[in-house]
């Protein structure tokens, strides 16, 4: 749930137009509409840079292994969760509580990828795919056991007053969020085409055989993909814990929206995670404006059953999937 975000999540009675009709012979929540719609795009596009971030943990795995990592949400949820603690149970430094937490997290990726996905690297997708939702269970029902049940929040990294741009309500860990999102954007792009670590680990997914005939590790690639993904989630939980209560059971829906933004933006693209994470999230905002706010989750996935059907390469396409089926 948000906390921070303006509340306009439901300007409209119940979340839907009611149909009644001002003096003047104009529907009044059509009017309305129109009112709230620049703050439901700005609140859109803060939790499409939420989706995003989380869609570049995704696919930074993919671009490695093709391995469809269902427990980036855990990842995510673990980064907001372990630097509350240790901010406010251990008393450390904002910084280095965020800094610990991310390492932690990272050991964390390190550690699935030992212990689940080596084990099983020579199974089936449909495998690799239940044991890292298995891993998803096994580290939420965990940090229920460490760290309760009981939902929490950051402060926010520059306050919590609100900031006032061209008539907009914009609280500055937004802007935080954006800021970051695309700044990973670039130094994802540069490690994937500017360095000899970046290439190695993308030619272990496209091209396997000719990794192993030039003496590329794919196991030692998974790995290192595993840990920068658990990074990325880690920071991201950081983020957006300020702007978003977490609790042990926020990273399973958190995830499956950041996969459906994978998906819509073109599986594999970094590119295509920000993309799709940004359509989804304002797609979202702009919906509770015609149906009731608690149904806003289903918009996500409705939208990922009408990618696959009429373009499962995304909308930037994606280097994973066939084209020539369709």
């Amino acid at each position: 749930m948000p906390k921070n975000l303006p509340a306009c999540t439901k300007p409209f009675g119940e979340g839907r137009f009611s149909g009644q009709v001002s003096e003047g012979g104009q529907t009044e929540d059509f009017m309305n509409f129109w009112t709230y719609l620049p703050q439901l795009l700005s609140s859109g596009i803060t939790i499409g840079a939420i989706y995003a971030l989380v869609a570049l943990g995704f696919v930074t795995i993919t671009r490695a292994s093709q391995i469809i990592n269902f427990a980036q949400g855990e990842f995510v949820m673990l980064g907001g969760v372990i630097t509350f603690f240790l901010l406010k149970g251990l008393n450390l430094p904002y910084f280095l509580a965020a800094l610990i937490a991310i390492m932690i997290v990272v050991m964390i990726g390190f550690l699935l990828q030992v212990s689940v996905i080596y084990p099983l690297r020579k199974a089936s997708v449909l495998i690799l795919i239940m044991a890292t939702l298995g891993a998803s269970i096994f580290l939420s029902s965990t940090s229920a056991l460490v760290f309760g049940t009981l939902p929490k929040a950051l402060p926010p990294f520059s306050g919590e007053q609100p900031l006032q741009i061209g008539g907009l309500t914009v609280v500055p860990q937004s802007i935080w969020v954006l800021g970051v999102t695309f700044l990973l954007l670039i130094v994802l792009y540069l490690l994937s085409h500017r360095t000899l670590l970046g290439k190695a680990m993308e030619a272990t997914s496209t091209d396997p055989l000719g990794a192993d005939l030039l003496g590329i590790s794919r196991n030692l690639m998974v790995f290192l993909a595993f840990g920068v993904s658990a990074g990325i989630g880690a920071f991201a939980g950081i983020l957006i814990t300020p702007i978003f209560f977490t609790s042990y059971n926020s990273g399973t829906l958190l995830g499956l929206k950041g996969f459906i933004a994978a998906v819509l933006g073109g599986w594999g693209k970094n590119s295509g995670a920000i993309l799709g994470g940004f359509v989804l999230g304002i797609v979202e905002s702009l919906s509770v404006a015609f149906i009731p706010s608690g149904y806003k989750d289903g918009v996500a996935f409705a939208i990922l059953l009408l990618i696959l059907y009429f373009r499962p390469k995304g909308i930037l396409g994606s280097p994973f999937i066939d084209s020539r089926r369709w």
